[in-house]
C-alpha cells in the first residue's frame, strides 16, 4: 500500500489555514467559549493533576478560557516556550499577566509563560497533553502546523514511557477522513472542537 508523503501536507496546511483566515474575532471567541466548555466536560481533564496545554495564537481554536477554567479548579497548567531548534521548554501557567509575547526569526509572535523555565522533560509530568493541529483525521492522526515542535513533544513521552492522555483542539470541519501519515507521526486519543468530543482511542 503506497504511503502519503510529506508532500501532501503542505497543500492541506494551506487550505486549513485559508479556512481560519476568514474566521471574525467573534466567530474565534464564541468557538473559544463553546471549545473549553466541552473540553472541561472530559474526565482526562477532571481528573488531571498537570496538564500540558499552549496559548492559541491568531485564529487558532481559543485556549485562555480554558486554561483559566484549569487554574481555578487548582490544575498546574505547563506552556510551552520554543527552543532555538524548535523543540519545546516548558514553565507554569499563572494567569493572563503571566505571559510575554515573544517573536521567534520570521515566525509569528508566540505567547509564553514568563517564569521559571522548567526543561523539556517537563512534560512527562502532564496527565494530559492538549495539542494543536490544523485537524485530525478518524485514526486520531493530527496533521499539525509543520514545525515539528510537538512530534518531539510525543517521541519523547513515548520514549520515556509516559502515557499522558493526548487531547488535540480544533474547529467542527477539521475532523476528516484522511490526513497524510509519517513513520515520526502519533495517533491523539481525542479531538475537542465547539460542537463536541471525537474520541479515537482509549488513554
Amino acid at each position: 500500500m503506497e504511503r502519503d508523503t510529506d508532500s501532501d501536507k503542505p497543500l492541506l496546511r494551506r487550505g486549513f489555514l485559508a479556512v481560519r483566515s476568514r474566521l471574525t474575532a467573534d466567530d474565534v471567541r464564541k468557538a473559544a467559549d463553546a471549545l473549553a466548555g466541552r473540553a472541561l466536560e472530559l474526565p482526562e481533564l477532571a481528573h488531571a493533576r498537570t496538564v500540558a496545554a499552549y496559548v492559541s495564537v491568531g485564529s487558532e481554536p481559543g485556549t485562555l478560557a480554558l486554561l483559566d477554567a484549569l487554574r481555578e479548579r487548582n490544575v498546574r497548567v505547563l506552556l510551552p516556550a520554543l527552543l532555538p531548534d524548535n523543540d519545546l521548554d516548558w514553565g507554569v501557567y499563572a494567569g493572563p499577566d503571566s505571559l510575554v509575547r515573544v517573536r521567534h526569526g520570521g515566525k509569528m509572535a508566540l505567547l509564553e509563560p514568563a517564569g521559571e523555565r522548567l526543561g523539556p522533560e517537563a512534560v512527562r509530568q502532564a496527565d494530559a497533553v492538549l495539542l494543536p493541529g490544523l485537524a485530525v483525521d478518524t485514526r486520531g492522526m493530527r496533521l499539525g502546523r509543520g514545525g515539528g515542535s510537538y512530534d518531539r513533544v510525543l517521541g519523547r513521552l513515548e520514549r520515556t514511557g509516559a502515557e499522558p492522555a493526548l487531547v488535540v483542539l480544533l474547529y467542527d470541519a477539521e475532523i476528516v477522513e484522511h490526513v497524510p501519515e509519517e513513520p515520526h507521526d502519533r495517533p491523539v486519543h481525542a479531538a475537542v472542537t465547539p460542537s463536541g468530543v471525537h474520541r479515537f482511542r482509549e488513554p
